[in-house]
């Protein structure tokens, strides 16, 4: 959540941070909340001060001061409710807002204002027309959405044969890599408790929508192995000599996909359940973006290696996730997309969340001088195991409906070609 101190001496930020995020959210009624809120806390500390020193003078023999001190006591008890029910309210308010955007981020609306920023690797120029990968996953008995269908119903797809093998590969290619750069390797937990979920956000405004919540042991099932690794360490106080501290995640994942009602509905591109490889990061706030911008450089790397054409798209405000003050997104392409045409579609995502989350979990770092602050926190896709799948066989596809194994693939799997 974001700070209140900032909220009471940068209203003004905050307002215009939550007009370029496209939030609309009384500030003016939140701070007269927050003063009220306060007025009691005040009232409290006093009555309070004021029943210690009267318990001290009944404990040195001075009972003249019995009644005053059951008089204060009743007045605690009056006012302790009242500040119970602002302190909810006030904490329910702060959960509407969402992380402010950098001041120097690019302003706009929604998608249509994003912004390509650069573009790597080249598309291959087919001589036939690319079929979509589901009809030629299909066709080898790579994915199968009939029986994934029949066993736990739409938007889901098993994997078989040579695609489920690629799968491993995909993960070991993107661990190679990764531990090198010295990333911490996790097997992330795919159930989380509702408190962990919404100190990282991920239960805020519509978001809830999106999750799947077993009722009966009062635990949500994570949607990446971001959601999962932050709250590792909360509560917990970090040194200044381990960060950053960088984990590679590997968890399965699980999203209703609210809101995409009629949006990819068939193949395994936006699906219910998928694995995932997620890099995570915690940092001092002074070197927060430029992580971002490793984090980045990472993921082109492992596009590169791949042999993929994409695109680096910085997120505008308006289409900016709500726990993102800066972001960024990898979308690759896909020549059998759009009737064989071809299109970007995202891949990957890589966010600077700053202290937002570090606050909601506390998560927090002692520097050198000693001053205890909270770190910044970022996330970013490593292999989203589904869509990389889609990339290898809609660009790896041949003419004779065989798909071959993109080079650096092969040493994983032992074989060259799909046919």
């Amino acid at each position: 959540m974001l700070d209140i101190k900032f909220i009471r001496e940068n209203p003004n930020i905050v307002k215009d941070g939550l007009r370029r995020k496209g939030a609309d959210v009384d500030i003016d009624a939140l701070l007269a909340l927050d003063a009220e809120h306060r007025q009691i806390l005040k009232q409290l500390e006093d009555l309070r001060a004021v029943l210690n020193q009267l318990s001290k003078d009944i404990a040195e023999g001075d009972d003249d001061k019995k009644k005053d001190a059951e008089d204060i006591k009743v007045r605690l008890k009056n006012l302790e409710p009242t500040q119970r029910d602002l302190s909810q309210k006030l904490g329910q308010t702060l959960l509407q807002l969402p992380n402010l955007p950098l001041v120097s981020m690019l302003e706009g609306k929604d998608e249509c204002d994003n912004k390509v920023v650069r573009e790597g690797g080249e598309k291959i120029d087919f001589s036939f027309k690319p079929k979509n990968y589901l009809t030629l996953a299909e066709d080898l008995d790579l994915i199968d959405m009939e029986r994934g269908a029949k066993v736990a119903g739409t938007r889901f797809g098993i994997l078989k044969n040579e695609v489920a093998l690629l799968e491993f590969a995909l993960i070991r290619y993107g661990q190679d890599l990764l531990l090198s750069e010295g990333f911490t390797p996790v097997i992330a937990l795919s159930m989380i408790k509702p408190e962990m979920f919404r100190g990282m956000g991920r239960l805020a405004a519509d978001q809830e929508e999106d999750r799947y919540y077993l009722q009966k042991d009062d635990l949500y099932l994570a949607g990446s192995a971001e959601h999962t690794i932050g709250p590792m360490h909360s509560g917990e106080i970090l040194k200044e000599s381990e960060l950053p501290k960088r984990y590679l995640g590997f968890s399965t994942c699980f999203r209703r996909e609210a809101g995409s009602y009629g949006k990819d509905t068939k193949g395994i591109l936006r699906v219910h359940q998928f694995d995932k490889l997620e890099m995570f990061v915690f940092a001092k706030p002074e070197d927060s973006e430029e992580e971002l911008e490793r984090l980045v450089a990472w993921q082109e790397r492992l596009v590169q290696g791949l042999g993929f054409s994409y695109r680096v798209v910085e997120i505008c405000t308006g289409d900016m996730g709500w726990t993102d003050a800066h972001q960024f997104d990898i979308e690759t392409w896909l020549p059998g997309q759009n009737g064989g045409k071809g299109e970007y579609r995202e891949t990957h995502s890589a966010s600077n969340t700053t202290d937002f989350q570090a606050r909601g979990i506390n998560v927090r770092y002692k520097n050198k001088a000693g001053k205890t602050d909270y770190v910044h926190m970022l996330n970013a896709t490593a292999i989203a195991i589904g869509r990389m799948l889609i990339a290898i066989i809609e660009n790896y596809q041949q003419n004779d409906g065989s798909i071959v194994v993109p080079d650096i693939l092969r040493p994983y799997v032992n074989f060259e070609r799909i046919s």
